[in-house]
């Protein structure tokens, strides 16, 4: 009988520590939760006027070259179906040099278009990525200048639900667009104290 009301009070006193700390600890701050869709910074109407901008700039440089491949595939589609109509009727010798010079365009064509490849991406990445540096830097000042402790990009984040009252989305990008118009070219921006919650957009990979 004296162990087990000896256990009892030892339990009883170890119930009453713990509850003493627990009633002394402070509490933690709210959360206050807000998200933000990064895929719309690039939507046409809607989105952010630097980075339509920048890559309507994009597009316009590479327009060129562009046509250039499009003329040149015209042109070997062109060769193809005049080598197929007139096989069964001309030279076979005339059929295979024909063939040979269309080959050789379909390789001309390949490497073009993988160079150009890669020089939209070099340039997409030269012009998108020190846009999207100064929008997440605006986005946690924003965030941050609205007590905001947790902000969710629904477009890198999945989110099963979320009231529409938490989408900063609409606000940010107004308000962005008004700080930061589309003439003036981003500044050197230094890394923000947290990781951006957003970016602008993947670089295109067109052509």
């Amino acid at each position: 009988m004296k162990v087990f009301r000896i256990i009892v009070a030892v339990a009883a006193l170890a119930a009453f520590a713990i509850l003493a700390h627990t009633q002394t600890r402070p509490a933690p701050a709210p959360t206050n939760v807000a998200i933000i869709d990064s895929s719309t910074f690039s939507d046409e109407k809607a989105g952010i006027a630097r980075v339509m901008a920048a890559m309507q700039s994009i597009e316009a440089k590479f327009q060129p070259l562009r046509a250039e491949i499009r003329g040149m595939r015209d042109r070997l589609s062109a060769m193809r179906a005049d080598i197929q109509k007139k096989r069964q009727v001309q030279d076979p010798k005339l059929t295979a040099q024909q063939t040979d010079e269309a080959d050789r365009l379909d390789v001309q064509i390949k490497r073009k278009a993988e160079d150009a490849q890669a020089s939209y991406q070099r340039e997409s990445l030269a012009v998108l990525e020190p846009l999207q540096k100064d929008i997440g830097t605006a986005l946690t000042a924003y965030a941050q200048s609205r007590g905001v402790t947790l902000l969710l990009d629904v477009n890198r984040v999945p989110v099963v639900y979320a009231a529409a009252s938490l989408d900063i989305t609409k606000d940010f990008i107004a308000d962005y667009n008004r700080t930061h118009p589309a003439g003036a070219a981003p500044a050197p921006a230094t890394a923000p104290a947290t990781r951006p919650a957003a970016t602008p957009a993947k670089p295109p990979t067109r052509p």
